[in-house]
């Protein structure tokens, strides 16, 4: 869960920068697909947004060949064949993007650090920063002042509630 939180799940895998007329320049041999996030010609693996702008792989001739195969009965494709071009498409399928990234043991580690640390440092200054409590903190003395306390009637409690 801490992993879908950052950022690195959400970091394109390609991202092609708008620039004005440079921007099909810089998608290369790979075709343009569709609108994409935010009409940008990007490839994103997205759960929240499935169909990116450009495919994921340059067009080669196996590929070209492939989609030309597609083009006919799906059933003469071999498994290998409906992977192949899949992949060229996408670079992950959604049990792969879904996937855990044991990113949460970086985190975990991060935070026992950052704990241990403030151990320590209470530690520290526990034993050598702060002076030692005075007497009157002894169980004994703070017995014999709350008798006092009562003795002289200090701070008595008056009123309606204080009544029988």
């Amino acid at each position: 869960m801490a992993g879908r939180l950052f950022a690195s799940r959400l970091r394109p895998a390609i991202q092609v920068q708008r620039c004005g007329l440079m921007t099909m320049d810089r998608v290369g041999n790979r075709d343009v697909v569709g609108f994409g996030y935010n009409g940008d010609p990007t490839y994103i693996d997205r759960i929240d947004f499935p169909c990116p702008a450009v495919r994921w792989r340059e067009n080669t001739p196996d590929i070209m060949a492939l989609r030309e195969k597609e083009k006919g009965d799906w059933r003469k494709l071999s498994i290998e064949e409906k992977k192949a071009l899949y992949r060229s498409s996408f670079r992950m399928t959604y049990s792969e993007m879904d996937a855990p990234t044991g990113e949460w043991k970086g985190i975990m580690g991060m935070v026992m650090v950052v704990l241990s640390s403030g151990v320590w440092l209470y530690l520290y200054f526990k034993t050598f920063a702060y002076p030692p409590l005075p007497e009157t903190f002894t169980l004994e003395r703070r017995l014999a002042q709350l008798d006092r306390m009562k003795k002289l009637d200090m701070n008595p409690i008056d009123g309606l509630c204080a009544r029988k």
